[in-house]
């Protein structure tokens, strides 16, 4: 996997000093295979107008450039999530979002949505600020998602039971056993309740000796 990592100096900017404000849910969970939307709430300026950067962190390493994006047709993904990862934008609720297909275990980071600081470069036709792609400004983070890619938690499965009956003796001290097989259940662990004709009935735990699978 092509891997664009970005050096960058992690510039935290006062919210109360720049009115740009980036908020995002604190964790999210997901399942290898599955789909996931991790969302970006802004606010102080006009994301339609903005290019907005996806960034993570895996636990371990430096940061991950991930994406930018301005719309549907202008933005760059890193080769390595380009497949898998979906960037958009809702500007009616000021919402930057990012779609994961296929989760891997390997996504498991910490995802910042991020902008550019109001640059210091204006378009003097298009009203607005902008930073050129030779500039570097300083970034304006949200606080982060934690997500975390797991496998899910296997539902329990009831044992199939199989009893074996030892053959009629003629013999009156013969010792004879019969048998309960349990197969094809989770969790690994059983207890069995047995039963012999009117006698009491017997509690019995066993860890399993087959595969639960």
């Amino acid at each position: 996997m092509s891997t664009i990592f970005f050096s960058l100096l992690l510039t935290f900017l006062s919210c109360v000093q720049s009115q740009i404000i980036l908020t995002q849910k604190v964790a999210e969970t997901g399942r290898p295979g599955g789909t996931l939307t991790l969302t970006c709430k802004t606010s102080g300026f006009n994301l339609g107008n903005d290019w907005m950067q996806w960034i993570r962190q895996v636990p371990g390493q430096g940061l991950e450039w991930l994406l930018e994006y301005k719309s549907s047709s202008s933005n760059n993904y890193a080769p390595g999530v380009k497949a898998r990862f979906t960037a958009s934008k809702d500007t009616s609720n000021n919402i930057f979002a990012l779609e994961m297909k296929n989760l891997k275990i390997e996504d498991t980071a910490i995802y910042y949505c991020a902008k550019f600081y109001p640059a210091s470069i204006a378009q003097a036709d298009s009203g607005y600020l902008y930073t050129g792609l030779d500039v570097y400004e300083p970034l304006i983070f949200g606080a982060g998602t934690q997500l975390t890619v797991e496998p899910g938690q296997k539902s329990i499965v009831k044992p199939k039971l199989s009893a074996f009956y030892p053959p009629k003796s003629s013999s009156k001290d013969a010792v004879q056993a019969a048998v309960c097989l349990a197969s094809d259940f989770f969790p690994k662990d059983i207890s069995l309740q047995l039963a012999f004709g009117d006698k009491p009935k017997a509690n019995v735990t066993r860890p399993s000796v087959l595969k639960p699978d």
